[in-house]
């Protein structure tokens, strides 16, 4: 199956989900900047959890981009990831109505972690349906980023029952890798689209010859 649906469907789910978070930042009843200091926590966990839903769409693109073919264990692995996804609105607004209390944000730590692990598993089914020699083999790699980011989440959840800050400070660390866009898929996809022309560009001029 081609993924474009797939993609589609996605795509519109984060956007709603986008949506949802920025519709939770109520506008403050007085009219003076000292109003906003009573949104100013549901703000930043709306900056943080913009961030996470940003760079899980990039990536997300980035995959689909180098993937040729799916199956059903991928659209399943797909909507896990989503479902995961879907959770960091509520907990995002959880955070910030709570002024980044330690159970609500260990929780939000926990949707980050189950995230991860839903995309990692997302893009390891994927792999298993192209050979070892295709782009997304090539490019994914061991893929560090990705356990560095585990590992980050792992010690900021219990870390958050201790120090708050301290933890909300190792997700943005977390969102700061990842703040760069993931370029190991697209120089090794269009890598190969330079290789697969300037071969058939040799081709064409043997033929010519």
């Amino acid at each position: 199956m081609k993924s474009s649906r797939l993609e589609a469907f996605s795509d519109g789910v984060l956007a709603i989900l986008i949506t949802i978070m920025v519709l939770e930042m109520k506008v403050p009843k007085g009219a003076s900047l000292h109003d906003l200091e009573e949104v100013y926590p549901v703000f930043l966990s709306y900056i943080l959890s913009f961030l996470y839903l940003g760079i899980y769409w990039n990536n997300h693109h980035h995959l689909f981009q180098a993937t040729k073919y799916v199956n059903g264990k991928v659209l399943w692995a797909n909507l896990h990831l989503l479902f995961w996804l879907s959770l960091i609105p509520f907990t995002s607004g959880w955070i910030g109505r709570t002024s980044f209390s330690a159970v609500p944000q260990a929780l939000y730590g926990v949707v980050l972690l189950m995230s991860a692990i839903a995309y990692f598993i997302l893009q390891y089914l994927i792999l298993k349906t192209h050979s070892k020699n295709s782009v997304l083999h090539k490019a994914i790699g061991k893929d560090y980023k990705g356990k560095i980011s585990l590992v980050l989440y792992i010690i900021a959840i219990p870390l958050s029952l201790v120090n708050q800050w301290l933890s909300i400070s190792f997700y943005f660390g977390v969102a700061l890798i990842w703040i760069v866009p993931d370029k190991r898929i697209e120089r090794t996809f269009y890598k190969e689209i330079r290789e697969n022309q300037e071969e058939e560009g040799n081709e064409k001029t043997e033929k010519l010859n």
